[in-house]
């Protein structure tokens, strides 16, 4: 822990964290005139569990890992601009991201006043790791890697971490959002070995909670301990937490529908591959498929008019005239496919 604690902003370690009663008392009560709550009953006049240990407890059964190395966050995003808060000095720091990969940990270095040092992918969306040793600097506090990486949607081995995590200094941030559709096995398997590793996943893509906005980090349980001291006290509302619970509790209709996206995921691509105007459909370890063809401008607009919205990621880096569509249901990918031979890609 103490080469963690080295790379923590020295503010952060001396932070005396925001105290709730309710966080510090652990004793059964039936009375509480502590947070100056309207005392009058309906289901949401009491402040939410600021740890949410119920939720915590049943994510933890479900992923196999111990509830002590996990911080939930208000979406995977509020823990990607945790870490770099933790562990980033404005002006001064800066984080290494791939490029194409997922916005917002641009976005929330930028806010946080955070340099951005992105290392191209090559074509196929991959890298040399020996290129990648030599692109590391002193400055580099944070190294994300989005696995299966959005929007390519192909994925980096274990092995590959093992090897990233002796020749960076840093944090390691494995971006696992998508985890749940690949076949290969989660970086959560590393948490024991890797001090460094930082392991994020959600409750908005597998289990199908979006709306709830719940995020997942993995990480030691003294850094999670630093974590839950910088975050909001209650940044996860009571009704999400009861939510996921339910939602949790049926992990056989969870497994039922990855399994549909994953054969939907398969099909979609035989059929878009038919068509004369597209060029590729890239691997996917993800439940979307990037789509490079002849004028991505057009076929996007083509969806859209007939109310169809896919994501046009034609402006990123190495994504020239490539839309990325998420797999719906069978009935949402059918209709999308029944449109493409109408398409007058000719003209």
């Amino acid at each position: 822990m103490e080469q963690i604690k080295s790379l923590i902003r020295p503010n952060i370690l001396k932070l005396v964290p925001y105290s709730s009663a309710r966080s510090e008392f652990k004793e059964k009560s039936e009375i509480f005139l502590d947070a100056n709550e309207n005392p009058y009953q309906n289901e949401f006049n009491r402040y939410p569990d600021p740890l949410q240990i119920k939720l915590k407890e049943k994510i933890a059964d479900w992923r196999g890992v111990s509830l002590d190395h996990l911080v939930l966050g208000n979406g995977s995003d509020e823990i990607i601009d945790l870490i770099i808060r933790v562990f980033c000095n404005p002006s001064k720091d800066s984080i290494v991201t791939f490029n194409p990969s997922y916005g917002m940990y641009k976005v929330c270095a930028d806010i946080n006043d955070v340099e951005v040092r992105t290392f191209n992918l090559d074509e196929d969306f991959k890298f040399k790791k020996t290129d990648l040793y030599r692109f590391f600097e002193k400055s580099d506090k944070v190294l994300f890697i989005c696995n299966p990486n959005n929007p390519t949607g192909n994925g980096v081995k274990l092995e590959d971490i093992i090897d990233i995590s002796k020749n960076f200094e840093g944090i390691i941030a494995i971006d696992e959002a998508y985890i749940d559709f690949s076949d290969q096995p989660s970086a959560l398997n590393l948490l024991k070995d890797i001090p460094q590793l930082i392991v994020l996943q959600t409750l908005s893509k597998a289990v199908g909670l979006a709306g709830l906005r719940i995020g997942l980090g993995w990480m030691q349980p003294e850094l999670a301990a630093i974590f839950n001291h910088v975050k909001p006290p209650y940044n996860i509302s009571s009704l999400s937490q009861t939510q996921a619970i339910n939602r949790l509790s049926d992990l056989n209709q969870i497994s039922q529908e990855i399994k549909s996206i994953s054969e939907q995921r398969a099909y979609l691509k035989s059929k878009l591959l038919q068509c004369e105007y597209i060029d590729k459909v890239y691997p996917s370890d993800a439940n979307f498929l990037l789509v490079k063809c002849g004028n991505a401008d057009r076929l996007y607009q083509y969806f859209i008019k007939n109310g169809i919205v896919v994501r046009n990621r034609s402006s990123q880096f190495g994504c020239e005239q490539c839309l990325r569509i998420t797999v719906g249901t069978p009935e949402e990918n059918q209709k999308l496919i029944d449109l493409l031979p109408d398409f007058d890609f000719r003209s």
